[in-house]
């Protein structure tokens, strides 16, 4: 299929379809409950609302560390990443409109009609089942469509908590600017969409219109497509699941790069590599210490401040045999040494503006900062290397903006920031003849590169030992090469591509 679609559409139908049907398990007898109790009808509705004035990022989110949380209960097997969240955070995002129509449609059934069914003797299920539900189908379709937009739509933010979907190819595109591939996933969310809302609108039709064959053949199109997609996710082929490893990224160019280079290496070696793509810093570090995925690149720089909440910055040896402590007394996780570079936050100016205002260290920015506005990704301004810097130096800016990593160098040159978070081992700063300010006081951590393997996948030797040749080999100017490849070369190639011509550099 186009772009490779195939796999990540079936996973969005999956996902979309689950999330859909518990949707409706917990509305309609929460609706039917609510039609006898307006006390239940208030909380209800008032619940589901509420859930709505909920981005759907953020509720997707939110169901990892309350999962994590459960984990002590239901014991190591419960998974904190992946499906599972994504089930739970959708399935309440269609719960509004669902209920909302359900209890609507019960609220304004015809008197005469149901007091027919009462002078007729009807038991309470009888009458549910034969009056008000076929009176109610039409509306409570309507609910159902309405909430199937909704969460094809949302689904595709499920690429944040480890879930493939069609916000694969989204979030990949958009890190690496790749417009092609951003567009071919929201096409294909689009046209999953309203094929959807297509077929259940037949439903609705037939319930509305009482034909039956209408009704039955919406019901067993939208069945086959879900039975599709879920065949094609069997595996039929016979895959050695002991064989598959689950390779994490962030959400930047540099680690898709470097998933795919850890991909290569293991598929070489007879493993079968997935990915988990777009993950938050927190996110990713909690799932390769819980064994949600089995190898992640990490910097030290952002264990030492974000999880181990250490303040201080030692030198980078001291800093490295800490961590590796630290993390084996924890959780187990191998720290398997440094891949060879440092991609740390630097604070980066134009040099055109840099040189005007005779600034070449942090320092030197304290005088201007007030006229002048800092941009920074999702993650900076909450991070607390920020307030380090920040309380160190005593900067205040005139303005505090925050852009994605795609569009964070772009702002810089267009002038809507004047400064921002760059990335040190980012090629767009040589590209774009960025100067990176010096930090006299050491504000900032170390933040070399470093392998992450997980309790459970440290202990297979061959793994490791595959992955091992990585150790020391990258070195900044190639990955710099490496990321310049992907965000910005006149011929941009795919993290895959990149990472194979990184392995030639490097010798691998």
């Amino acid at each position: 299929m186009l772009f490779g679609l195939g796999g990540k559409l079936a996973d969005h139908v999956l996902l979309a379809a689950a999330a859909i049907a518990l949707g409706i398990l917990v509305a309609l007898p929460v609706a039917g409950w609510a039609s006898r109790s307006g006390t239940v009808a208030r909380w209800s509705l008032g619940f589901a609302s509420l859930v709505q004035t909920v981005p759907a990022l953020a509720l997707l989110a939110l169901f990892f560390p309350i999962l994590l949380s459960l984990r002590a209960v239901f014991g190591e097997g419960l998974p904190t990443l992946g499906f599972l969240p994504a089930l739970l955070a959708l399935a309440l995002y269609a719960l509004l409109p669902i209920l909302r129509n359900a209890v609507t449609a019960q609220a304004h059934l015809d008197p005469g009609v149901i007091e027919a069914a009462d002078a007729m003797g009807m038991t309470g299920w009888q009458k549910l089942r034969l009056v008000e539900a076929p009176l109610s189908a039409p509306y409570i379709m309507a609910g159902v469509r309405t909430a199937a937009v909704w969460t094809i739509g949302a689904a595709t933010l499920a690429t944040t908590i480890g879930q493939p979907s069609l916000g694969d190819p989204i979030f990949a595109g958009l890190q690496t600017q790749n417009w092609e591939l951003v567009l071919a996933g929201c096409f294909a969310a689009a046209a999953l969409a309203l094929a959807t809302d297509a077929l259940l609108g037949t439903i609705q039709r037939g319930f509305a219109e009482k034909r039956r064959r209408l009704w039955l053949g919406g019901l067993l199109a939208v069945v086959a497509g879900v039975a599709a997609a879920a065949v094609s996710r069997l595996d039929i082929g016979g895959v050695d699941h002991d064989r598959t490893v689950i390779i994490g990224a962030k959400g930047f160019s540099e680690q898709y790069i470097l998933a795919r280079l850890i991909g290569q290496r293991l598929a070489a070696a007879g493993f079968r590599p997935e990915y988990r793509d777009g993950l938050g810093s927190a996110v990713a570090h909690s799932a390769v210490a819980s064994g949600q995925i089995d190898v992640l690149v990490d910097y030290t720089g952002t264990i030492w401040t974000n999880q181990m909440k250490r303040a201080d910055n030692p030198a980078r040896g001291p800093m490295l045999d800490q961590i590796a402590e630290w993390e084996q007394r924890t959780s187990g996780t191998l720290v398997l040494g440094r891949l060879g570079f440092e991609n740390a936050y630097g604070l980066s100016m134009r040099a055109d503006s840099a040189r005007a205002l005779g600034i070449q260290s942090i320092d030197d920015l304290k005088g201007a900062a007030p006229s002048l506005v800092i941009g920074g990704d999702p993650e900076f301004f909450e991070r607390p290397e920020w307030r380090s810097v920040a309380g160190s130096y005593g900067l205040t800016f005139a303005g505090q903006r925050t852009f994605s990593p795609t569009f964070l160098y772009d702002a810089l040159q267009s002038g809507e920031a004047d400064v921002i978070s760059g990335y040190t081992s980012d090629g767009r700063i040589e590209a774009d003849r960025l100067v990176v300010l010096a930090d006299p006081r050491r504000a900032f951590p170390n933040y070399d590169a470093i392998m992450l393997v997980s309790p459970s996948a440290r202990k297979d030797v061959a793994l490791v030992g595959a992955l091992r040749p990585l150790i020391g080999r990258i070195d900044v100017s190639a990955m710099r090469a490496a990321n310049y490849a992907v965000d910005r070369a006149d011929e941009k190639l795919s993290p895959d591509a990149a990472a194979r011509q990184l392995a030639d550099r490097i010798g691998l």
